[in-house]
């Protein structure tokens, strides 16, 4: 499985923008994928991410063959 910071390399590359951890880790939650709690969030997502953002980091998933 990619890092986040593999996977914010691969965005940013591609599309031109870094995506925020927090995204990342909202998205692989829409996936079903595994996401350890973080040591900083106090409850619900305070940063989902954006829809129009969703499409990259999923187009980063399966360049991963996370999904």
């Amino acid at each position: 499985m990619a890092t986040y910071e593999q996977i914010q390399e691969r965005i940013e590359r591609k599309h031109g923008w870094v995506a925020q951890t927090c995204w990342i880790a909202h998205c692989k939650e829409l996936k079903g994928l595994r996401v350890r709690q973080a040591h900083n969030r106090r409850g619900a997502r305070e940063k989902p991410c954006p829809a129009d953002k969703r499409p990259a980091i999923f187009e980063a998933f399966r360049h991963f063959e996370m999904i």
